[in-house]
C-alpha cells in the first residue's frame, strides 16, 4: 500500500491489534471532521493487523521498534515499553510537518490548524526555542497510583495554574515550564529534522533513561526542557481532566477538539451496559457504531 501523499500528515503508532479498533475509529473521526490531511499508520514488526488497514485504504509505514540502552522497569505500566517508538515522527524528514496522535484518541472537531503552528525550522536541529508543540501532561495522579512519582500531585500540575482563568485555558496552554514542565506524548506537532532525531537517538543511549517514569514524554521534557510550545488541553483532552475535582474547572465539552482515552479500560474494551463507566466513553462508542455501520455497507466485517 502506498504511503500517505502530501507534505503534511497525521501519524499514529501501532504495535499490536489491541488498539486497532481505536485506530480505525481515530481515522474515521479525522475524516468525519473534514481534515484535509491523511493519516499514516506507523507499525512495528509485532503488528499483524495489516488486512484491516488495507481493506480500509489506510496508508501505513514500517518503523523500527525504538528502545533505550538503559530502561526503567515498566511492569506496572507495560504500555510504556512501546512508547519510545512514538519518537519516530521526528525522523520522517520527507514530510514538512507531522502530527503524531495516540490511537486511543477521538477527534471531535477539525484541528488542521496544528499543521501551521509556528515551530523552529528543521535546520535548527532541535537547538531552538520551539522544537515541537504538545499539550502538558496532567501530573495529578487522580487514581493515586502508588508507583507514580511522589511529586505527581495537583499542586505541581501545569493545568492547576489555569483554574483561575478557565476562558484562557480554552485557547492557550500553560507555560512550558509550568508545574513539572512535562509534555503529554499523546499528541506531538513536529517538523521532522535529522539533527533533532539524532539528539533523541543519542539520548536513548544515555543511562539517564533508566530514571524516566514516562518513557517518551519524560525524554522530550528533559532534552527539550522549556523549549516546546504548549497547546491548550482541547487538543489532547485527557479524559481524566473532566473528572470532578481534577480539572473540571477548565474543561468544557463544547471546546474539546480531541479526546484522549488514557488509562484502562479503553472504550472498545467495555461492554455497552457497564454501569459507572466514564461518560466520555459514550462519545467514542457512538462514532464507532457509525463507523461499523458504514463499513458493513461496504462489505467490511472483520470484527475490528
Amino acid at each position: 500500500m502506498p504511503e500517505a501523499k502530501g507534505s503534511k500528515v497525521w501519524t499514529t503508532l501501532i504495535t499490536n491489534t489491541e488498539y486497532l479498533s481505536g485506530l480505525l475509529t481515530l481515522d474515521y473521526s479525522l475524516k468525519k471532521v473534514g481534515s484535509k490531511y491523511p493519516l499514516l499508520v506507523l507499525y512495528t514488526d509485532s503488528f499483524d493487523g495489516h488486512k484491516a488497514l488495507e481493506s480500509r485504504g489506510i496508508a501505513k509505514r514500517h518503523v523500527p521498534y525504538l528502545h533505550p540502552t538503559s530502561q526503567k522497569d515498566y511492569t506496572n505500566d507495560v504500555r510504556f515499553y512501546d512508547c519510545w517508538s512514538k519518537l519516530t515522527p521526528f525522523s520522517l524528514i520527507e514530510y514538512d510537518r507531522v502530527v503524531q496522535l495516540d490511537s486511543d484518541m477521538l477527534v471531535l472537531k477539525n484541528m488542521d490548524e496544528l499543521m501551521d503552528v509556528p515551530l523552529d525550522a528543521a535546520e535548527l536541529n532541535g537547538a531552538g526555542p520551539r522544537v515541537f508543540a504538545a499539550s502538558p501532561a496532567c501530573v495529578c495522579n487522580p487514581l493515586k497510583k502508588s508507583h507514580y512519582p511522589k511529586d505527581w500531585i495537583p499542586e505541581n500540575c501545569a493545568y492547576t495554574t489555569q483554574h483561575d482563568s478557565p476562558n484562557t485555558a480554552q485557547v492557550a496552554g500553560p507555560s512550558a515550564s509550568a508545574g513539572l514542565g512535562m509534555p503529554n506524548g499523546g499528541l506531538q506537532v513536529v517538523i521532522p529534522s535529522q539533527g533533532t532525531y539524532d539528539k533523541i537517538i543519542e539520548h536513548l543511549s544515555s543511562s539517564v533513561t533508566s530514571e524516566y517514569d514516562f518513557a517518551d514524554q519524560s525524554l522530550l521534557g528533559d532534552v527539550f526542557n522549556g523549549r516546546w510550545v504548549p497547546l491548550p488541553y482541547t487538543y489532547n483532552a485527557l479524559k481524566t481532566l473532566r473528572w470532578k475535582g481534577v480539572h473540571d474547572t477548565i474543561w468544557r465539552d463544547e471546546s474539546v477538539k480531541n479526546v484522549h482515552y488514557i488509562l484502562s479500560p479503553k472504550p472498545w474494551d467495555e461492554k455497552t451496559d457497564v454501569q459507572g463507566q466514564d461518560p466520555s466513553h459514550a462519545w467514542w462508542k457512538s462514532l464507532n457504531t457509525e463507523r461499523l455501520a458504514e463499513e458493513q455497507q461496504r462489505g467490511i466485517t472483520d470484527g475490528f
